[in-house]
């Protein structure tokens, strides 16, 4: 069975810090491109960034520059690194299999940008 866990939200000022994690497991995740998406309140499933198998990453426009996503095959987890976060960067976060998908995987996260 397939499973993907995030975890790593919370409550953070503008201009803050947060680094969110996916813990997968029942695929073959060292093979797999994985992805994130978000879902900011009363708006769509909105993609994220996504890494590759061979690390290769790509980022959304808004994102780009101050968000870094890595992967730990040793320990099957994702990671969203999110730097200068912005009031505009709330939303509950999803990983998902796939390097452009926006899907919701798991349960999601709750990232709050606010003072």
């Amino acid at each position: 069975e397939v499973q993907l866990v995030e975890s790593g939200g919370g409550l953070v000022q503008p201009g803050g810090s947060l680094r969110l994690s996916c813990a997968a497991s029942g695929f073959t995740f060292s093979t797999s491109g994985m992805s994130w998406s978000r879902q900011a309140p009363g708006k769509g499933l909105e993609w994220v960034s996504g890494v590759y198998s061979d690390g290769r990453t790509a980022y959304a426009a808004p994102v780009k520059g101050r968000f870094t996503i890595s992967r730990d095959n040793a320990k099957n987890t994702v990671y969203l690194q999110m730097n200068s976060l912005k009031p505009e960067d709330t939303a509950i976060y999803y990983c998902a299999i796939g390097v452009y998908v926006a899907s919701r995987g798991g349960q999601g996260t709750q990232v709050t940008v606010s003072s």
